[in-house]
């Protein structure tokens, strides 16, 4: 009986040991899994995340949390965020300078899913080799055109150049000797002047004074090798201040208005121009196509509207594409286990490959998103997005960064916008723009590392 009883307590100890030793592998294996937090940038989008994490977690079983930042307070949220037992496995950087604040959490995405997908890999948040920023929405703007009235212009039997269309029109040299000529047949196409009226009133400058201003930066850091995420861009020299000038001469010279009125004028009031086919071309993004087709009695249809890049006289522009962006980069969070890294990684895979998750995102969230893995029925609709992505699917052609990310200050833009009006109006040397740019650009950089 001794024996019977030893022999039972045996089978019984070995039993329960089975039995936890299962369930701690159940417990491992459940938590292998990971789960996903997320740090949202955009209030606007809370609710749409959120359903989309409840999509996810219906098809794959995987947890997603979604948290949104007030308005303005993204960086302090993340900030505060980061510091918890609830920080976010994924999060947003706004760019190179992003990556910069937050370089000890951001996890090397060179070998991820999405990265590999990305269209134009030049877009991605990248350091010595290796990608810590993927851009997941993307915008672009340039010279936007209305092709019925090119092509009236270039059949015109007096025009004073060779070419035959604007897909002619390579080099700041081609585009200053069209746009002169058409203003002086403007009478002939029936327009005011070739260039909307540049909007430099306060608070309706920032096409001049940021995304213009992106140009001859590019230029700069490119020539001067200069890495975005130091501290070397404290300092700039405004090498390409006189290739600013010409494009900027050459809107305000060729106008629906005087220079000396453009202190009144204000976005809407371009782009109604632009609409009303006042002019023929305008410098904005593909966000305008509302603001053209809203317009009442709009005469400028769809199929006509093209992109032309913002040229400025810069070596080796003829090779360059329109300026294509964003300040939304998806980070994940090195700090985070393996498992809620890798849950973080195949979340936002599945958002931009899937069916479900890419009819979130042009559908609900209405992003351009930079992937192979979205077809022709699968992009945004209207026609200067689809004018984005036939440039950045262009062969041969460098897309232009958006790295006013990295300017210094909303109170430097303010400042060089108002240099602009000053000098359209003929109270301010262009020495003196150059020179006060230049200063408030490392007066403002060193204010903002205080």
């Amino acid at each position: 009986m001794k024996n019977l009883k030893k022999a039972l307590s045996l089978i019984f100890a070995l039993s329960l040991a089975l039995t936890v030793f299962s369930g701690c592998n159940r417990s491992s294996g459940e938590e292998s899994v990971g789960k996903v937090r997320y740090l949202n940038f955009k209030p606007e989008s809370a609710d749409i995340y959120k359903e989309i994490a409840k999509e996810y977690e219906k098809e794959t079983g995987v947890k997603v949390i979604v948290e949104t930042a007030a308005n303005n307070a993204y960086e302090s949220t993340l900030a505060a965020k980061m510091a918890t037992d609830e920080a976010p496995t994924l999060f947003q950087i706004n760019g190179p300078k992003g990556y910069a604040n937050w370089k000890d959490y951001c996890a090397d995405l060179s070998d991820t899913k999405l990265y590999e997908h990305l269209t134009d890999k030049s877009l991605a948040v990248e350091v010595d080799g290796k990608v810590f920023g993927i851009p997941y929405v993307v915008e672009g703007y340039g010279i936007i055109y209305n092709e019925a009235l090119t092509d009236k212009y270039f059949a015109l039997p007096n025009k004073a150049v060779d070419f035959d269309s604007m897909d002619d029109v390579n080099s700041f040299a081609e585009l200053k000797a069209v746009v002169e000529d058409m203003q002086k047949n403007r009478e002939a196409l029936g327009i005011d002047g070739v260039f909307a009226a540049t909007s430099l009133k306060t608070g309706e400058d920032w096409r001049w004074q940021t995304h213009l201003a992106n140009l001859p930066l590019y230029y700069e850091f490119e020539k001067n090798k200069v890495d975005l995420t130091s501290d070397k861009t404290g300092e700039i020299g405004f090498d390409y201040a006189d290739n600013f000038k010409n494009i900027f001469d050459l809107y305000i010279n060729n106008s629906t208005v005087d220079r000396k009125t453009l202190g009144t004028k204000t976005v809407v009031d371009s782009m109604a121009e632009f609409a009303l086919e006042k002019c023929v071309m305008v410098q904005n993004g593909n966000w305008a196509w509302s603001q053209i087709s809203d317009v009442s009695g709009n005469k400028v249809k769809a199929e006509n509207l093209e992109f032309l890049p913002i040229y400025i006289g810069a070596d080796g522009e003829e090779k360059q594409g329109l300026c294509i962006g964003t300040e939304n980069f998806y980070a994940i969070n090195s700090k985070a286990s393996e498992e809620d890294q890798k849950a973080a990684e195949d979340f936002i895979y599945w958002l931009y490959s899937s069916s479900t998750g890419k009819k979130f995102v042009t559908e609900d969230l209405g992003f351009i998103a930079p992937f192979d893995t979205f077809n022709d029925n699968e992009e945004p609709q209207d026609p200067l997005a689809q004018e984005v992505l036939d440039w950045m699917d262009e062969d041969g052609i460098k897309t232009v960064p958006w790295n006013f990310t990295i300017f210094p200050s909303q109170t430097f833009k303010e400042g060089f916008g108002s240099s602009l009006l000053k000098y359209a109006q003929g109270t301010k040397e262009w020495s003196a723009v150059k020179s006060d740019m230049v200063d408030s650009w490392k007066k403002e950089s060193q204010s903002s590392t205080k």
